[in-house]
């Protein structure tokens, strides 16, 4: 039985190169990407739940966190089918298409969406589905499932970047996301910029120059005191 499903499991994904092999690409920073599935696809998200065999235009909204919101349009951009929550995750190799994986579904059940991810890059979006789908998709699975306890009722970014997220069990159990993706690590902080050391500046004491002797000070008082007592003498002759 292992054997079997381990087998499916690599049909399944390789056959996705080819039903969901993109048509075109856009620049890199909305990841827009055309897709077309040849059978019904089971999708997350707020909005329409089944996907009808089509194609269809996968991209990334602006989104302020960690938190990637996924939006599933039309093949003319003009309708939104659904808006999905996911979690960066990690894969062993990158390639030059577009890959979707899914979760294993029994035979004439639509898959289920699991991860998009975009040409040349590690980092793809697995999809969060609601706790009750969670827990159905992991037993049947026998995998741990991303998982909002949340119901969802707006697309917003607000609302979808605040909900929380964990894993589910297949025995129903809630454990971290951890256990389910590998996230990207936190950009590091920016070096502070250089400061270039400031030349020393000697510092000058201003200093007055050095005043001339008292001595001419005293000879000139002595001088004033001398004619002074030649005057008052001479006055008190006069006056005898």
């Amino acid at each position: 039985m292992t054997l079997y499903k381990g087998f499916a499991t690599g049909l399944c994904v390789a056959g996705l190169c080819l039903i969901a092999a993109p048509k075109a690409k856009a620049d890199a920073r909305d990841h827009k990407t055309i897709i077309t599935f040849s059978g019904p696809v089971e999708v997350p998200g707020v909005g329409q739940h089944v996907l009808p065999a089509g194609t269809y235009i996968f991209q990334l909204m602006d989104s302020p966190s960690d938190r990637h919101i996924v939006q599933i349009l039309s093949e003319d951009g003009t309708h939104v089918f659904t808006t999905i929550l996911a979690i960066p995750n990690l894969r062993l190799k990158t390639t030059e298409k577009t890959v979707i994986t899914f979760h294993e579904r029994p035979a004439g059940d639509p898959e289920a969406l699991k991860a998009w991810f975009y040409p040349g890059h590690e980092w793809g979006e697995q999809f969060v589905y609601e706790r009750t789908r969670a827990i159905e998709l992991a037993k049947v699975n026998n995998e741990v499932i991303l998982s909002t306890p949340v119901a969802l009722a707006s697309s917003t970014v607000e609302e979808m970047t605040a909900a929380p997220v964990e894993a589910i069990t297949p025995a129903g159990e809630t454990v971290e996301t951890a256990a389910v993706v590998e996230t990207p690590p936190a950009p590091a902080p920016a070096p502070a910029p250089a400061v270039e050391p400031q030349p020393e500046v000697a510092a000058t004491v201003a200093t007055l120059p050095k005043t001339a002797s008292y001595l001419p000070l005293i000879g000139l008082v002595g001088l004033l005191t001398l004619g002074g007592g030649f005057v008052l003498s001479g006055f008190l002759k006069h006056n005898v």
